[in-house]
Order: structure tokens, then C-alpha cells, then sequence
């Protein structure tokens, strides 16, 4: 059984965060909310066939691709910095927590259209509009997570924060799947919900100091399948790495 989500009208998503935490936009509603048009966003899917292996998963798997770059988000500067690893904590990774994990960079078929630090920047604005205006420290990931297994695992590490102060989790596409239930829970407290993202560029936008979240297992429908994310985290005062 398929969940529909619960999407918030944009204007409504700083109030719905403060209330609940997270927010569900569609794919309008986040075309809405960072003022792009969404043959833009378009432009940027071809990209997700070009990711990488990633060679870091300790259960052994195949079935995740992926690319990574950090960005700096100051108002309405948006800004590249030098190439650097992937870190957290095992507080909120168990899984891969700990480990300096060095993905391949974002390619400039991405980070040059003009759509991707519109997106950055009015996300920021967002997580400003919230938490005061300040610079933000960005990660972004792409993923890729197919069936080359028999079974993807777009969370391996199961329910989670990110230890950062917002996430992003975009989703830019899925085929020939079933499975890949989004589950969001409050950190400090009994509440949660579930649902399917189908649309792309469909959002869930979390607080990441208040709930907990994670996607269930994909299966293919027939044949090979995959599920492709856009992850964006939002961190005050720094990203994260060894003795943060």
C-alpha cells in the first residue's frame, strides 16, 4: 500500500516547519518556493546517469551511486569550496559513521546551470527565515539507488538525523520500483508518518534537530529498477568533520 503525501501549499511551509518539523512539497510547490521554472530542474536529471560506484558501503551492497560537493550559502551568494570528504559522526551514522568517505565531485554539467544556486539560495533563505540569517554550510548528494542486488537500500543506515540543521531530500526520479516508502518520526516524541514520493522534484524539508527519518527498501517491478534523490543539508557554524 502507497501513502500520498501531505503536501503544504508553499506559503504555508516556514509555519508548518515550526509547527511539525518537516513539509511536503510538490513539484509546483518547490518550483514556487525557490521561483524556477521546472523545464529548469529538468535540465539537470541526465546527470544522475553518471554517478559513480560508492565504494564505502559496509554491508557489502552494489546498488548506490553517487556524487558530492560543499557549498557555502550566504545570502545570495551561493559559492563552491574546495573538494572535500563526507563526514558524520556515529551518533547519527552507525552504519558509516567515523570514516572520511571521498566521493567524486558534482559534475559542472550541474553546478554550472543557473537553476542550481537558485535552488541552494532560496532553500537557504528558507532555513534563514527560520533560524536567522546567517551562512549556511551545504552538502549536496546525488543518489542513485537501483536493484543491481535485487534490493537498494536508500538508507542503510536505517532511521536518522543527519546532524546538521535542515535536510532536503529531493526526488528527481524513480522506475521500475516498488518500495521506497519515505518515514519521518519525531525525535522526541511517539508521532510519525509515512508516504511515497512519485513526482519528481517532489521535497520533504525536515528539521533535522526534531525528527528522525528514513526510506524503506526498493524492489524492481520487473527487471532493474532505480530511485534517484537530491539531497541538500543545511548546517550553521561549519560542515561537519573530525573534532566538530
Amino acid at each position: 500500500m502507497s501513502f500520498s503525501p501531505p503536501v503544504t501549499p508553499p506559503s504555508a511551509v516556514h509555519s508548518v516547519l515550526r509547527e511539525r518539523g518537516y513539509a511536503v512539497l510538490s513539484r509546483a510547490g518547490l518550483c514556487e518556493l525557490v521561483g524556477t521554472p521546472a523545464p529548469s530542474l529538468d535540465a539537470l536529471l541526465p546527470t544522475w546517469d553518471d554517478l559513480p560506484l560508492d565504494g564505502y558501503l559496509r554491508d557489502g551492497g552494489r546498488y548506490r551511486t553517487r556524487r558530492h560537493s560543499c557549498f557555502v550559502v550566504d545570502g545570495a551568494s551561493v559559492s563552491q569550496v574546495p573538494h572535500r570528504a563526507h563526514w558524520q559522526p556515529v551518533e547519527y551514522n552507525a552504519l558509516h559513521g567515523g570514516l572520511e568517505r571521498w566521493f567524486e565531485p558534482i559534475s559542472p554539467a550541474v553546478v554550472s546551470q543557473p537553476v542550481w544556486p537558485r535552488l541552494l539560495g532560496e532553500l537557504g533563505a528558507c532555513c534563514s527565515a527560520l533560524k536567522s540569517a546567517q551562512p549556511w554550510y551545504v552538502e549536496a548528494h546525488q543518489f542513485r539507488i537501483d536493484t543491481t542486488d535485487g534490493i537498494g537500500r536508500p538508507t542503510p543506515e536505517g532511521a536518522h538525523r543527519d546532524g546538521v540543521d535542515f535536510v532536503a531530500v529531493l526526488l528527481t526520479g524513480r522506475e521500475g520500483i516498488k518500495g521506497g516508502e519515505t518515514r519521518v518520526f519525531e525525535a522526541a516524541g511517539p508521532n510519525g508518518l509515512r508516504f511515497t514520493l512519485t513526482e519528481p522534484w517532489s521535497a520533504l524539508l525536515l528539521d533535522d534537530e526534531r525528527v528522525i527519518h528514513e526510506s524503506t527498501p526498493i524492489q524492481p517491478l520487473d527487471g532493474k529498477g532505480h530511485r534517484d534523490t537530491l539531497v541538500l543539508t543545511f548546517r550553521a557554524k561549519g560542515f561537519q568533520g573530525p573534532g566538530t
